[in-house]
């Protein structure tokens, strides 16, 4: 059997993301005096951006100051990656389109997931020449909650008319995007190793499949 619905995370796992996220996150801490660490980011990669700014930043304000600060934090994050996105190469991870180009011709329909917010997502979406590949994009201010609540799967199935969680499939770099897939209860939870994170991290994370990249997606669900 194979799904009716993919619903794929976006950097890491469709396109290559080489470092420009944490430089980024860097920036807006240091900007705004917020207390992270290299393993706060790693633990969060996949997770809605402004909701890492609120979390991170309440670890040492009052709940409404924190807000105002994340989202200050956030604009300088994404100012951060549009430069970076706008004047260095954007890359898709290997055969990453193609597979998508594949699965949608054998007909599965397929929602795009980011943590990014919209702005941010379009333009890569620009840089890569891929705004007519997906069925669906999904920023991260399009949801009320990121990952690891399933609520971007929820929506993409709402908006692409998909009725049995068990005829979709998730694919993420990230333990966030797995957990989503198994908080859902999704047909298909898939990690991809060509991201944030190793097998030594994919591994113990609960999922239906591991595999090298997205590339092989259309061998999985035997296409």
């Amino acid at each position: 059997m194979q799904p009716q619905l993919l619903v794929a995370d976006f950097a890491g796992t469709m396109f290559l993301e080489e470092g420009a996220v944490v430089v980024a996150y860097r920036q807006a801490f240091a900007a705004f005096d917020i207390d992270a660490s290299d393993a706060d980011i790693a633990a969060r990669r996949g997770a809605s951006k402004r909701a890492v700014f609120e979390e991170l930043a309440a670890r040492t304000r009052p709940v409404d100051e924190a807000r105002a600060v994340a989202g200050q934090a956030l604009a300088v994050f994404e100012t951060a990656l549009r430069d970076e996105y706008s004047s260095g190469s954007v890359q898709e991870i290997p055969g990453a389109g193609n597979a998508a180009r594949h699965l949608r011709e054998a007909g599965l329909r397929i929602a795009l997931a980011s943590g990014f917010d919209r702005p941010l997502v379009n333009l890569l979406l620009d840089q890569l020449g891929w705004h007519d590949l997906f069925d669906l994009t999904i920023a991260g201010n399009d949801v009320a909650a990121g990952r690891p609540a399933p609520a971007i799967i929820h929506h993409a199935m709402a908006r692409l008319a998909v009725d049995d969680v068990a005829t979709v499939a998730v694919v993420g770099d990230t333990p966030l995007d797995l957990q989503a897939g198994m908080n859902a209860r999704t047909g298909w939870v898939i990690g991809v190793l060509s991201g944030a994170h190793g097998v030594e991290t994919l591994g113990t994370t609960r999922h239906t499949h591991l595999l090298t990249s997205v590339a092989v997606l259309p061998a999985l669900f035997g296409l």
